[in-house]
């Protein structure tokens, strides 16, 4: 059952967040938890169906790092949201959960730290489409958007739920294994989190010292290089730049950060993008060191899929490589073009705040 929690103070209409709580909930792990948490927050207005499920849903999923609320930042809020945007709450009934081991959901600083369920990408994705069928009384998605991570569960929830939504927009991912340097460089830093002297297993009653030294430097990774030497021009604003990271990984919890590191592990969407039924957007930056786009992976994989488009945005003097898809500007063109092409909403009965 969801629990409201005290609307926030934000400019958008009908603004709710709350928790919705599977009991007993069984991972693919054979792991069980007796009440996994999924934290959301809506907004908008909902229409309805004859048999009152909500059939203008627009899904937002998150990147690996942040909450739901990423969503709400100016840079993609003021453009995607505002009366007269492509994701209006006027029109639509917008949701953005946190998930699994982020934000206000479950995770493993709760409280189980090293007995937390190892949960994956699935698990992500099955407990999202409970939330928003049983929780939120969803029937159909107009859109799926997902964001790095957000992006890739994009592409499952396509394959996964083929008849649920008209489109799917996966922004700064690849519908492929995850392998080459992508998986080296996050299973060197999982790694560095299980190999470090505090660790525990699990079980340290002080975070782990060692391993935020170079969480600090790979935060940087994926950010336009252009972008980091305008706000590090020198040694010494470098020094700043990076002692502000250090502070970052020092904040953040070894054990949330390996859980949410090795979810991935089961990712692989490529062998089943012929499945997907809705028409499919992806939109990569050139100069995304994730997700490089040389590799001719994202083209061999877009072969496979019925109705989709590929966008490749070169570099320039507002993209911020991987981190392209905070800034909405940018890829709004190609949005608003995409919905464009979406067949008609299926009919309304009734209209309710969000």
């Amino acid at each position: 059952m969801p629990a409201d929690a005290a609307p926030a103070a934000t400019p958008w209409p009908n603004f709710h967040e709350g928790d919705f709580i599977l009991r007993d909930y069984v991972f693919h792990s054979g792991e069980t938890l007796a009440e996994l948490r999924l934290h959301y927050r809506t907004m908008g207005t909902a229409r309805r169906d004859a048999a009152g499920k909500i059939i203008n849903g627009i899904l937002l999923l998150q990147g690996n790092t942040g909450t739901g609320a990423n969503w709400l930042r100016p840079s993609l809020a003021d453009e995607l949201f505002r009366p007269g945007q492509p994701l209006d709450p006027a029109a639509y009934f917008i949701i953005m959960p946190d998930a699994i081991g982020r934000g206000g959901s479950s995770k493993p600083s709760d409280g189980l730290r090293g007995n937390f369920p190892h949960y994956r990408y699935r698990d992500m994705v099955q407990s999202g489409y409970r939330l928003i069928t049983e929780g939120l009384g969803v029937g159909h998605l107009r859109l799926v958007i997902g964001s790095s991570m957000g992006g890739m569960h994009a592409w499952m929830w396509a394959e996964m739920y083929p008849d649920l939504m008209d489109g799917i927009v996966a922004l700064s991912c690849q519908p492929i294994e995850i392998s080459g340097r992508n998986w080296i460089s996050r299973r060197a830093a999982a790694e560095a989190i299980r190999h470090d002297p505090d660790w525990n297993n699990g079980f340290y009653d002080k975070n782990p010292r060692t391993y935020i030294w170079t969480a600090a430097a790979n935060s940087l990774r994926t950010e336009s290089a252009s972008r980091i030497q305008e706000l590090a021009p020198t040694r010494a604003a470098a020094d700043k730049l990076y002692e502000q990271r250090l502070a970052q990984a020092a904040n953040s919890d070894a054990n949330d950060q390996l859980w949410a590191i090795e979810a991935i592990m089961d990712y692989n969407p490529e062998p089943d993008l012929d499945k997907i039924k809705a028409k499919v957007l992806l939109i990569n930056t050139a100069e995304d060191e994730a997700n490089p786009p040389e590799l001719g992976t994202v083209e061999r994989a877009m072969q496979r899929v019925r109705h989709g488009r590929y966008v490749l945005i070169p570099a320039g003097p507002k993209t911020h490589g991987h981190f392209t898809h905070f800034y909405g500007e940018l890829w709004k063109p190609y949005l608003v073009e995409f919905m464009a092409t979406l067949d008609p909403l299926p009919v309304a009965t009734a209209d309710a705040a969000g």
